[in-house]
């Protein structure tokens, strides 16, 4: 039902966006008694990339009720991930890692995906509104947001917290001026979806297979098996490098693809499923994840690089440890959240933040690739990639600079 303008709706959550971050923070509110709104712009099934899951989300889709429904929705099966560059080749089996924990997930149709997710949500409680948007907020102890539905008049919305779950479309870093220029070099990709039609055998689909092409370090491929014979393929590279008209997209990615032998053998000639798509400046941060009354969960507050698919991952894992230390809150405890949710996330982040800068200066390209691995790195550098970036048990984890830094000097060396 709309509302008048001035009317005002009260929640102990208001959680904006339906994502996977906002479907699990507001799934574990809810299962704590709690009363959540979700918020969410568009109107779902809608398509995403990110596609491709890492077994430590298993551990937060679990927690948060959803473990069941996504095993029996007829996923992709993964186990690890592929890395291809001309002649060399090198799998990483997450099974065979450093960490406890999961060593297998699945990789999805996101918008299959994310419709079960937050449909498991409300089963659990949470009422949600597709096609409302949020226009402003005023931050604070009792924060309120205006938000405009489709029909009717605006109305506003008074909760004790605001969660900000919006992905890409970072809502309230937009609003509140919160943003801050990324680290990372502005990039871009190229992608779509193929029928594959790939005989038996072919290739792994139980991994992602990240390409590298033929002349280029800082240019790589995705290619991500989904169910029933679907393909996710996408270019990543410098942004000026895919800076192509929309005409000529697909013409672009067709030419990128035959150009990287196993993409070229695989896909190079896969008929497009859908319109060639691109997206660019996805880099994002802030100087704070939280704030007077709200906080940013996953790509609201920053988002790092699709190199290693840790984009679900930290998302999940920002709304665990969000969900945790509002709920302490609303019991009445006074909350440090620098503390108990910026820094431990960032530490997390900051780990996949190295292997990322290392990717693209191509040091982990050579250990990745390197000849003579020995098994215990092996299973640390595994943990990483298969989502334990909190893990600090794993020195690669603790300490990822350092200990990158004397492993690839290592590896030169040999």
């Amino acid at each position: 039902m709309s509302k008048e303008i001035g009317e005002v709706e009260q929640t102990d959550v208001a959680i904006i966006g339906a994502g996977p971050a906002g479907a699990v923070a507001a799934a574990l509110l809810a299962r704590a008694g709690r009363s959540v709104l979700v918020l969410e712009r568009q109107h779902f099934p809608r398509f995403s990339i990110g596609e491709s899951l890492l077994p430590q989300s298993m551990t937060y889709l679990e927690e948060a009720g959803m473990l069941q429904a996504v095993v029996e929705a007829g996923f992709q099966y993964k186990n690890g991930a592929s890395f291809v560059h001309g002649e060399k080749m090198s799998s990483y089996d997450f099974r065979d890692k450093h960490a406890d924990g999961w060593g297998t997930t699945y990789q999805v149709e996101r918008a299959v995906f994310d419709q079960l997710l937050i449909g498991r949500a409300a089963d659990q409680g949470v009422q949600v509104r597709f096609g409302h948007s949020v226009r402003a907020m005023q931050p604070g102890a009792a924060p309120t947001l205006e938000v405009a539905g489709e029909a009717g008049a605006p109305y506003r919305v008074a909760a004790r917290f605001v969660l900000d779950a919006s992905g890409f479309g970072r809502v309230l870093p937009r609003l509140l001026g919160l943003e801050t220029p990324s680290r990372m070099p502005a990039r871009a990709a190229l992608f779509s979806h193929v029928r594959d039609a790939l005989p038996a055998g072919s290739t792994d689909r139980d991994k992602i297979c990240v390409a590298v092409h033929p002349e280029r370090r800082d240019v790589w491929y995705w290619m991500i098996p989904l169910a029933a014979g679907r393909t996710s393929i996408g270019c990543v590279a410098d942004a000026n490098f895919l800076d192509v008209p929309e005409a000529q997209r697909e013409a672009k990615l067709r030419e990128l693809m035959r150009a990287e032998p196993t993409i070229g053998r695989l896909l190079g000639e896969a008929p497009f499923l859908i319109p060639v798509n691109r997206i660019g400046g996805y880099s994002a941060n802030v100087e704070c994840l939280h704030g007077p009354g709200f906080a940013l969960l996953g790509n609201a507050g920053e988002f790092l690089d699709p190199v290693f698919s840790s984009g679900v991952t930290i998302a999940l894992r920002s709304a665990h440890l969000a969900a945790h230390t509002l709920l302490r809150q609303l019991d009445g405890e006074r909350v440090d959240w620098a503390a108990s949710y910026d820094a431990p996330l960032r530490k997390g982040i900051d780990t996949f933040r190295a292997f990322v800068e290392r990717w693209y200066t191509g040091e982990l390209q050579d250990i990745i690739f390197h000849a003579n691995q020995t098994p215990k790195i092996r299973r640390m550098i595994s943990s990483i990639l298969a989502g334990y970036a909190w893990d600090e048990t794993n020195p690669y984890a603790a300490d990822p600079v350092r200990r990158l830094t004397a492993l690839h000097e290592a590896c030169m060396a040999a």
